[in-house]
């Protein structure tokens, strides 16, 4: 069994709780390693070498910083098998999505680098004679991110790379249901030469890792992604010092398909925005709007597509459209989801159960004559349940996808620009996708409204969140 180490102060350093937790494959159910169950003396020890690296990494121009980006991306690369083998092992994940991920995630790091001579302060116009006023762009100092297991390889980066390229240092904490990819990335950040406290690896559990890590008065920023319920911890603790937060949590994306769409392009782009990670993924289309005109048709293909989707162990089969669940619990939930819409009213069409009896496969599911108030359109489901609502007057699908406390992603299919600029007037969510799967770009903005969370990732934005302000007025005498 592999046992992974935390990394600190640019060291890989041994267990020294002695205290393990166990990761599982959720293909198999089987132990495939184990991670060291750490203690808030780790945490602090990698905040205090993170404060005292950000100094001279600020000082580091930050071309220089970007240079080192470069070389864990091509590290990244030259073990993108072993990494992919990884990702599939620890989450399930089909192997082209893993392999994705690698590759996206090297790219990430490329396209971040490449803001290191284009993020800019600004001169601002004075009302008085001699005076110039200077705006900077500054690090905040010590930041950290908190990570999912959902896209585990991928957010490394996404909180690393922007934060590193304009003159911070991290601390990061895994999943612990997905901790190796992580400990890879350390390994890489370790070969790329990276001074020693800019990147920390910590890992533990939530309630005593991430607690510090949003808690810490050494903290200038926390970053979390998962859960509403772990965003309004975070929150909670980072409040005594006014830590500043940036949050991506929830989210119930909803689709809407107009009678003059293309329904087939619609029913493709649909199942992949729901089966993608097994429907495991915060921008997955969770629910959708059909009118009433084209119902039928849609419903027929969306049932034939969905049972044609292909599920199994990733790790033995290449060709998959989906694997597990990612543990035992979250096969429960989902579970228990379906059941409770079938009590309330929804008609099962497909799937609806487990498959087999070892690992945490769920088959396909779509339910039918769903209405706004039912607990499957409210709640985030968090696997791959399609809910479906008819509609007829436009402004009631609208009404409808708004009526949500989550604001992540939308989407919307049809032929006219007149109704699709309607709709993204109307709805409220961070992101709207036009005829096309809900997937996000490196140079976008991923934010979301209400309880999705609070700031940003990707592109100028997401890189500003790293960056804060130092005004400086100079009066000259001439």
């Amino acid at each position: 069994m592999k046992e992974l180490k935390m990394y600190i102060d640019g060291q890989f350093i041994e267990n020294e709780s002695g205290k393990w937790i166990h990761v599982l494959n959720p293909s198999t159910e089987e132990t495939i390693s184990r991670m060291p169950d750490g203690r808030v003396e780790d945490v602090r020890t990698a905040i205090n070498a993170a404060e005292k690296a950000q100094p001279g990494w600020e000082r580091t121009p930050a071309i220089q910083r970007a240079a080192y980006l470069k070389k864990i991306a091509a590290g990244i690369r030259k073990r993108e098998k072993e990494l992919t083998d990884i990702i599939v092992r620890e989450g399930g994940k089909t192997q082209g999505l893993a392999n994705v991920e690698v590759l996206f995630t090297a790219d990430y790091l490329d396209y971040m680098s490449e803001w290191a001579r284009r993020y800019e302060g600004e001169i601002i116009q004075s009302d008085r004679p001699h005076e110039t006023i200077l705006l900077f762009k500054k690090p905040i100092g010590v930041t950290t991110g908190i990570l999912p297991w959902n896209f585990p390889f991928f957010l490394v980066a996404r909180k690393a790379a922007p934060a590193l390229v304009t003159g911070n240092t991290i601390v990061i904490k895994p999943s612990q249901v997905t901790p190796e990819n992580a400990y890879v990335f350390a390994q890489i950040a370790d070969e790329a030469g990276l001074p020693a406290g800019v990147f920390n690896l910590v890992n533990g559990r939530g309630s005593v890792i991430g607690h510090e890590l949003a808690a810490n008065p050494k903290i200038g920023m926390v970053s979390l992604t998962g859960s509403v319920e772990a965003g309004i911890k975070t929150m909670e603790a980072a409040s005594a010092n006014v830590t500043k937060v940036s949050l991506e949590l929830g989210g119930k994306a909803p689709a809407i398909v107009l009678e003059d769409a293309d329904i087939d392009l619609a029913v493709n782009a649909i199942i992949a925005s729901r089966v993608i990670n097994t429907g495991q993924v915060c921008n997955c289309c969770e629910r959708v709007y059909v009118h009433k005109k084209i119902k039928a048709l849609f419903l027929e293909k969306l049932i034939a597509g969905m049972k044609a989707v292909k599920v199994g162990d990733p790790s033995e089969i290449a060709d998959l459209d989906m694997g597990p669940l990612v543990e035992a619990q979250a096969l429960k939930s989902v579970t228990e989801k379906v059941e409770k819409a079938i009590r309330q009213g929804a008609v099962l069409a497909c799937g609806g159960k487990r498959i087999g009896t070892k690992g945490y496969f769920f088959e396909p599911t779509v339910l039918t004559d769903c209405t706004q108030d039912m607990d499957i359109i409210k709640e985030e489901t968090f696997g791959p349940v399609l809910p479906v609502v008819e509609f007829e007057d436009i402004n009631d699908a609208i009404d409808w996808a708004n009526d949500c406390e989550y604001g992540l992603t939308s989407s919307v299919y049809t032929q006219n620009l007149d109704r699709a600029f309607q709709l993204i007037r109307a709805l409220k969510f961070g992101e709207t996708y036009i005829n096309r799967e809900n997937f996000e770009a490196m140079q976008g903005f991923h934010a979301g409204w209400r309880k999705s969370g609070i700031g940003g990732a990707d592109g100028k934005h997401g890189l500003e969140e790293y960056l804060q302000t130092h005004i400086v007025y100079i009066e000259t005498k001439g």
